[in-house]
C-alpha cells in the first residue's frame, strides 16, 4: 500500500460522505411534513416512539442529525425530554439500514441476476437512471428522486474505492502487526469511537470497517468491539450541537451517549464473559461484511431492549448530570438546529404562526369587550398579548428569513414566503387591539360614552369583527380554503357597517343626539376596525395563494372585483343579512 492508496481511501470517504449528504438532503425534501405529522404522533406509547424514531432516521439517514433534531426539539419547548428517549432508541436501530445496504459488495456469484446486487455492477445504472430524471422531469419531486439515485451511487462508488484502496494491506506484514493491538478489546472501542467521533458518521466509519473486512483480515473479536464503540463515537455531533442550549436539551444529548455507553459496557461484558464460558469457535475468523452489518443491528437491538423497561431511569440519570442548580435558561422561540431539518422547521414556524393568530384573535376580542366594559386588567391582558406577538414576529421573522436562504422544495420556499407576510398582519392586528383599548381607556378617563344607537350599532360591527377573526385564524390554522373564501365577503360586509356607523354618526351629530368630541373617539374605533379587516383579507388570500401555486394574491382580488362568484354572492348577503344596522 502506497501514498496514492490513501489518497484513493480519502478520496473513497468523501465520495462516501457527500453521497449520504445529498441522499439526505433529497430525502428530507421528499419527506417533506411527513416529518411534522410524524413527530405529532408521538404518544407515551414506547414501541410507537421506536417505530418513529427508526422510521425518521432511515428518512434522513442520520442518527446523529435525528438527535441533533430532537436537541433542537427541546431547546423550543416543542418536545418534552421524556418524548425524546424512545425516538433516540428507534433511531439508534434505524441507523444500520446504510450498513445493511453496504454489505452487498461482499456478494460472490457467477449467476447474472445475483451479480447485479453488487454495487459496482448495478450504481452506474443507478447513476444514470437518477441523471435523466434530474435533467429530463420538470416536477421537483421526480428531480429530488433522481438526486437521491445519484446520491446514492456516489455513496457506493465511494464504498468501492475505500475497498479497493485497503485491499493491498492483506498482504503488508506491518498492517497485520498492527491488528494484533485491536485484540484488546477496550483500546478497539477507543478506536471506534475516536475515529467515528473525527469524521462524525458511524455509516462511514461502519463502511471503512466493511472494507477493510473484505480484505480478510479483520476477525470478530477485533470487529465487535470497535463496532460498539462507532455507537459511542456518533454522539459526538449531538455532543457539539448541545453547546448553549438550556439544559433540558442538553439532557437529551446525556440520553443519547447514556443509551450507547451502557449498551456498550453490559453486551461487551455479557459478550466476553460468554466466551469466557463457552468459548465461541468463531471469535478469531475473518469475518465478512453481512456479519458486520449484522452485529451492528443485534448491538443496538438488544441494547434497546435491555434499556426499553428503563426509561425513565435514563431520564433521571440525566437530570442528575445535568441538574437543575444555577440560572435556568429560558426556551428559544425556534431553535436554528432545525433549520438542519428544512421540512421540520417550515412545519414548526407555522405552529409558531398559528400561535401568533391564535394570541392575535383573543387580544382583538378582548380590546372590543373593553370598549363596553373597560378594565385595567383587560388592558393588561391585551398589552401583555400584543408585546408576546412583538417578540414572536422579531423572531419568525429573522428565522424565516435565514431559512429561506437554504435549499427547500418549491412548497416549502412558497410557505415561507406567505409566512413572512402572515405573521406580520398577526402582529398588526393585535397593535390595532392595542389602540382599541387606548381608545376605551381614553373614553373613560374622559368620562365619554357612546349614545344607545351608536353601542348597538358598534355592537353589530364588534360581532362581525370577532367572526371575521375566527374565520380567518381557522382558515390559517386548518389551511383550509374553503373557510378562507368567505372572509373577502365578510370584509366587504365590514366595510359597508364602517362607512354605514359612520354616515349614521353625523346624522345624529346634526340632530343634536351625539357630542362632537365623541366623533374622534368613534372615527378611530372604525379605522382600527377597517384595518383589523384588511389585515384578515390579507391574510386569507395568502391561505388561497398556497393552495394555488400559480394564483397572485391580485389575481385572486382582481378576479373576485370583476366577476363576483355565486358563492361569493351567496357568502355576501348571508353575512349583509345577519349584521345588519339599526334603523
Amino acid at each position: 500500500m502506497n501514498i496514492y492508496s490513501v489518497f484513493k481511501l480519502c478520496g473513497g470517504l468523501a465520495f462516501f460522505l457527500f453521497g449520504m449528504y445529498i441522499m439526505s438532503q433529497s430525502l428530507e425534501k421528499i419527506a417533506g411534513g411527513k416529518l411534522e405529522s410524524t413527530l405529532k404522533k408521538m404518544t407515551s406509547n414506547p414501541f410507537k416512539s421506536l417505530a418513529l424514531g427508526a422510521g425518521i432516521t432511515i428518512a434522513v439517514q442520520s442518527s446523529s442529525a435525528m438527535t441533533v433534531m430532537l436537541v433542537g426539539l427541546v431547546n423550543s419547548g416543542i418536545m418534552q425530554l421524556e418524548q425524546t428517549v424512545g425516538v433516540i432508541m428507534g433511531s439508534n436501530i434505524g441507523t444500520t439500514l446504510t450498513a445493511w445496504l453496504l454489505s452487498t459488495a461482499g456478494i460472490k456469484s457467477d449467476n447474472v441476476l445475483i451479480s447485479m446486487l453488487k454495487p459496482e455492477n448495478f450504481a452506474p445504472i443507478v447513476a444514470l437512471i437518477g441523471i435523466i430524471m434530474i435533467m429530463m422531469s420538470k416536477k421537483k419531486k421526480r428531480q429530488d428522486i433522481g438526486t437521491i439515485m445519484v446520491g446514492f451511487a456516489v455513496l457506493m462508488f465511494g464504498m468501492e474505492l475505500m475497498k479497493n484502496a485497503v485491499s493491498p494491506l492483506a498482504e503488508m506484514e506491518g498492517f497485520s502487526k498492527l491488528l494484533v493491538a485491536f485484540k484488546n478489546p477496550l483500546l478497539s472501542v477507543l478506536f471506534g469511537a475516536v475515529f467515528t467521533g473525527v469524521i462524525q458518521s458511524s455509516a462511514a466509519s461502519v463502511g471503512i470497517l466493511q472494507a477493510l473486512a473484505l480484505t480478510g483480515t479483520i476477525s470478530y473479536t477485533m470487529a465487535i468491539p470497535i463496532i460498539m464503540g462507532q455507537n459511542i463515537g456518533t454522539c459526538v455531533t449531538a455532543l457539539l450541537s448541545s453547546i448553549g442550549v438550556n439544559k433540558n436539551a442538553k439532557r437529551v444529548t446525556v440520553v443519547h451517549m447514556s443509551f450507547n455507553i451502557i449498551g456498550t459496557v453490559v453486551c461487551l461484558t455479557g459478550f466476553y464473559g460468554l466466551d469466557a464460558l463457552i468459548h465461541f469457535s468463531f471469535v478469531d475468523r475473518p469475518i465478512g461484511v453481512v456479519e458486520i452489518a449484522a452485529v451492528h443491528s443485534i448491538f443496538n437491538i438488544v441494547t434497546t431492549l435491555i434499556l426499553l423497561p428503563f426509561q425513565s431511569q435514563l431520564v433521571s440519570l440525566a437530570k442528575k448530570l445535568i441538574s437543575d442548580h444555577g440560572a435556568k435558561q429560558e426556551n428559544v422561540l425556534l431553535d436554528k438546529r432545525l433549520i438542519s431539518t428544512p421540512p421540520l422547521a417550515v412545519s414548526q414556524c407555522r405552529e409558531k404562526t398559528v400561535e401568533m393568530a391564535q394570541g392575535a384573535k383573543d387580544a382583538l376580542q378582548q380590546a372590543l369587550g373593553a370598549v363596553f366594559d373597560y378594565s385595567d386588567k383587560a388592558a393588561g391582558s391585551v398589552e401583555e398579548k400584543e408585546q408576546r406577538l412583538d417578540d414572536m414576529e422579531d423572531k419568525l421573522s429573522a428565522f424565516l428569513l435565514e431559512l429561506s436562504s437554504v435549499s427547500l422544495t418549491d412548497s416549502d420556499s412558497r410557505i415561507v414566503t406567505e409566512l413572512l407576510h402572515s405573521i406580520s398582519d398577526f402582529e398588526r392586528i393585535s397593535d390595532h387591539a392595542i389602540n382599541i383599548v387606548q381608545i376605551a381607556q381614553e373614553m373613560k378617563s374622559n368620562d365619554q360614552s357612546f349614545s344607545d344607537n351608536a353601542r348597538n350599532d358598534f355592537a353589530t360591527l364588534f360581532a362581525a369583527l370577532s367572526e371575521i377573526s375566527e374565520l380567518t385564524v381557522k382558515a390559517f390554522a386548518a389551511n383550509d380554503t374553503d373557510t378562507a373564501r368567505n372572509v373577502e365577503p365578510l370584509e366587504e360586509v365590514i366595510d359597508y357597517l364602517t362607512s354605514a356607523i359612520r354616515d349614521k354618526h353625523i346624522a345624529r351629530l346634526r340632530s343634536g343626539e351625539c357630542s362632537p368630541e365623541l366623533g374622534v373617539y368613534l372615527s378611530d374605533l372604525l379605522i382600527n376596525c377597517e384595518r383589523v379587516s384588511d389585515h384578515c383579507s390579507n391574510i386569507a388570500v395568502s391561505v388561497i395563494q398556497i393552495s394555488n401555486a400559480d394564483m397572485s394574491s391580485h389575481v385572486y382580488l382582481n378576479e373576485l372585483k370583476a366577476e363576483r362568484s355565486q358563492q361569493f354572492i351567496d357568502a355576501f348577503n348571508s353575512f349583509n343579512q345577519k349584521y345588519r344596522l339599526s334603523a
